[in-house]
């Protein structure tokens, strides 16, 4: 098949060369996007008299034919055409002749890309936003259905203090409503039509870019026509919130699977989410989670491969920025798929409680209870810190807790002590207590909930 730009050339494209060059076999994603786009762009050459509105009319009339041919498999992309603007445009002229030819006035491929791209991004990340509220939505029931269940709190992955496992979950739901708006910030930039810059200097057809930009759904079009076909910042900005996004499921990830692990034993992953060993009959392996930490690296170098390809390029476009598209179809496919197995994962997960409350016996963690206890009993934080030291070492000396040691054991500590110290260091009102704005406390948790369930209707 010809090259559309074969008159200038004495001579074929050598095969090699061609295949390199070629980039249909991935863009022919964005079939959807660059049909739509064309839509809208026969449109506006019809609206302003570029081409005459009825032929506007049958070029919009035979895309829509050609989309729908390919939804339902009636009509294969052919892979031998360069990339997937060429492939529309060939069909089309196969289908209605010289009239098919007459779409491609007044735009390029440079802009015709740029458009493709940026709704492409805009639909996914519309899909990842769902995910993500779904996941928000899932954590939140679990919070509210723990939010009373303590558990041991970790600094270092050391017993620290009591916690409950609801107000650990939702640590994790405030990531998320932060990734969700830093999509949402994200797409007002990438909202932004490119179509019209053409090659890269504009047109001199008298054309309405803002037209068409409308019928796309745009908020506005690019200013400068140069940085209108060069412009991957969008792709960068949506690379970046991908990676966020895949640092968060790799954290949860890491504790659900330490939380499973017989050494914690906090929760139960379903059958349906876990797999076997081909040699030990007892094995139960965290695989999602696993998988999910596992691919956060291949997204990272989603986000540095765009921006290696980017550091260097003079404006405005360059046959480089064809290293765009794979870099975000894998980081758009391999987020949407970890979303898509994590969330249900978590939803079919049970909590042991009891695992967990054994756990928060243990440890010492409520040692700066103690402390305040002597805080608001009079004596300095320094000094009550330094009390509550001596006692800790002296039940680590002597195979002790805080709550077996006796009142005479406390009173050769401080005089301070009284008996309701051990009301002070009971696990539940430890957790009562904090009731400090975004503490662990039941009614702060629930507040947690009411917070993130309210903020995901806001996207």
């Amino acid at each position: 098949m010809d090259k559309m730009w074969a008159g200038r050339f004495s001579k074929a494209l050598d095969k090699t060369a061609d295949d390199f060059n070629s980039s249909i076999s991935f863009d022919k994603k964005m079939y959807r996007q660059d049909i739509t786009g064309s839509m809208a762009h026969a449109a506006m050459l019809g609206y302003k008299n570029i081409i005459a509105k009825d032929e506007a009319d049958k070029i919009i009339a035979e895309l829509e034919k050609i989309l729908a041919d390919l939804e339902c498999g009636a009509l294969d992309i052919d892979e031998s055409c360069e990339d997937i603007h060429m492939f529309v445009e060939k069909v089309l002229t196969d289908r209605l002749g010289d009239l098919g030819k007459k779409l491609h006035t007044a735009r390029s491929r440079n802009d015709q890309v740029a458009l493709d791209l940026r709704m492409y991004l805009r639909d996914k990340t519309d899909e990842i936003t769902a995910l993500l509220k779904e996941l928000v939505s899932v954590i939140s029931n679990k919070a509210e259905e723990y939010k009373a269940t303590i558990m041991p709190g970790y600094t270092h992955l050391q017993r620290a203090q009591p916690i409950t496992f609801g107000h650990h979950l939702m640590a994790y739901a405030m990531m998320f409503l932060r990734d969700i708006d830093r999509l949402a910030d994200a797409k007002k930039r990438m909202n932004i039509c490119p179509i019209g810059s053409c090659a890269l200097a504009g047109t001199t057809y008298d054309t309405d870019r803002r037209f068409e930009a409308q019928k796309l759904g745009f908020t506005s079009v690019c200013l400068n026509s140069m940085d209108g076909v060069s412009d991957r910042d969008f792709c960068v900005e949506f690379l970046s919130c991908a990676a966020l996004i895949m640092v968060h499921l790799s954290r949860f990830s890491e504790e659900i699977i330490l939380w499973s692990s017989w050494e914690f034993k906090f929760i139960e992953l379903d059958d349906a989410f876990t797999t076997g060993s081909s040699i030990m009959p007892q094995k139960k392996n965290p695989d999602m989670a696993e998988l999910s930490r596992g691919k956060s690296g291949r997204v990272f170098g989603d986000l540095m491969t765009m921006l290696t390809v980017l550091k260097g390029l003079p404006l405005a476009y360059n046959k480089d920025m064809q290293e765009d598209k794979e870099a975000v179809f894998d980081a758009c496919d391999t987020v949407k798929m970890c979303l898509e197995v994590f969330t249900p994962m978590l939803a079919t997960a049970k909590a042991i409680p009891e695992n967990m409350r054994k756990a928060a016996s243990a440890g010492f963690i409520c040692a700066t209870d103690l402390a305040d206890y002597l805080v608001k009993k009079g004596l300095p934080f320094r000094t009550a810190y330094k009390i509550v030291g001596s006692a800790v070492g002296k039940c680590v000396a002597e195979g002790k807790t805080l709550e077996t040691l006796t009142m005479e054991e406390y009173k050769a500590l401080s005089d301070v002590f009284e008996p309701d110290l051990f009301e002070a260091i009971d696990l539940d009102a430890c957790v009562e207590k904090r009731i400090s704005l975004g503490g662990t406390s039941p009614q702060n948790v629930q507040m947690q909930v009411d917070f993130a369930r309210n903020e995901i209707k806001k996207y």
